[in-house]
């Protein structure tokens, strides 16, 4: 008998991680892995903002923290709001988690209800699924392909709301199809949802500032949005400070007061001395990431050259964030060096096994014709890679 509750037993693991592990693990049997499996930046954390928690350190910012943030934090980021998506927030709007992952976490527990239905435009983030089922709600894709961008129309939308609707949940820039709204696009959707009232939405934006397109535009700016968006954003993306654990919200405040309470009672306060680094992070000039986002850009002009010069492949050109997401379903049906392709999962372990290179099969975004490759390395390695992976498939 397997002791273990119900609630882990039906839950996925993540798999982005899994592969990274697998990639680990040959990796150190000495095997010559090349890992395009996470979605973690290869830039270091820039300076300016290290010598800030040097600083918080020999300053004794070494006590707990308040659980919703430190009050200074919470105000920078209500600055950023302001300065980056014209969004007016207050300080008891906010709450600071350990990083962008438990925000989520923490609006699904304070939101959902057994049975509610939570819209997903697919492909999205591995984890907003199963936070959503393990927080009893009901996840319902809205499936997208390559050709219409992997975005969501305002008809399919409509087409996916019932009574049992909650919530609608996206990413833009989109991990991992590194797609980006527009201003008209969201404004379509959001038209849509005004017949909607109760229908709330969480705007996933930590890519914001890595980003091809030239504009960025939070839902939550849009007549009539505001106080129905949660919107979720951190450092660890755009400054290079995953290991930080920094993620933050700004909601309507009986959501935000809410998030603080279940906070309380799970993890408490984020890290002090990550918080005071924040602060430092967020008020700066968004122009300081700007050498770190032309290299991400020229990996992704170098990138879908390498995957359009690959027979069968089909690709669209992301305007943000840090992946390629093609459609492999070519390659589906077939026997490659006598292993049979059925589907995302098996291409992913082919390429693992006979290219050496670790991907993550589309499936776990919600989108089983594809793969997820991150180009979070340098161009050298990337053009190894994809030779391999040319190789592998011809």
């Amino acid at each position: 008998m397997n002791p273990l509750s119900d609630r882990i037993n039906n839950l996925s693991t993540s798999q982005t991680l899994a592969m990274a592990a697998k990639a680990r693990e040959l990796k150190a049997q000495g095997i010559d892995i090349i890992s395009l499996s996470l979605g973690e930046p290869d830039f270091n954390t820039p300076d300016f903002i290290k010598e800030a928690a040097i600083k918080a350190i020999h300053e004794n910012y070494s006590t707990y923290t308040p659980v919703e943030g430190y009050v200074e934090l919470k105000e920078a980021i209500c600055r950023k709001f302001k300065r980056d998506n014209d969004l007016d927030y207050k300080p008891s709007q906010i709450v600071v988690s350990t990083g962008a992952k438990q925000s989520l976490y923490n609006i699904a527990q304070v939101m959902l209800n057994d049975g509610d239905e939570v819209i997903l435009p697919a492909p999205y983030w591995v984890s907003y699924f199963e936070i959503i089922k393990l927080s009893g709600g009901v996840p319902v894709e809205v499936p997208t392909s390559v050709d219409t961008d992997f975005k969501m129309t305002p008809d399919q939308l409509e087409a996916a709301i019932t009574p049992k609707t909650k919530m609608m949940w996206f990413s833009s820039p989109c991990n991992p199809s590194g797609s980006v709204y527009n201003r008209e696009e969201l404004t379509a959707l959001a038209k849509v949802l005004e017949k909607y009232p109760n229908i709330y939405v969480v705007s996933d934006e930590i890519y914001e500032h890595i980003n091809f397109s030239g504009t960025f535009c939070s839902i939550g700016s849009i007549l009539g949005m505001m106080d129905r968006t949660i919107t979720v954003n951190g450092v660890a993306k755009a400054f290079a400070m995953t290991g930080w654990r920094i993620g933050y919200i700004g909601a309507p405040e009986f959501i935000a007061k809410a998030c603080t309470k279940i906070q309380g009672q799970v993890t408490s306060g984020a890290n002090s001395i990550a918080q005071r680094a924040t602060i430092t992070a967020v008020d700066a000039d968004p122009s300081v990431l700007n050498d770190m986002v032309k290299a991400f850009h020229g990996r992704r002009d170098l990138v879908v050259g390498l995957l359009k010069e690959i027979p069968g492949v089909k690709i669209n050109v992301p305007e943000g964030a840090f992946y390629v997401f093609p459609d492999m379903s070519h390659f589906f049906g077939k026997t490659l060096r006598g292993i049979a392709i059925n589907n995302a999962d098996d291409l992913s372990m082919y390429l693992l096994a006979e290219a050496n290179v670790a991907t993550v099969t589309g499936d776990a975004f919600g989108n089983p014709n594809c793969i997820r490759i991150s180009y979070a390395t340098s161009e050298d390695i990337l053009k190894e890679a994809f030779k391999r992976i040319k190789e592998a498939l011809a």
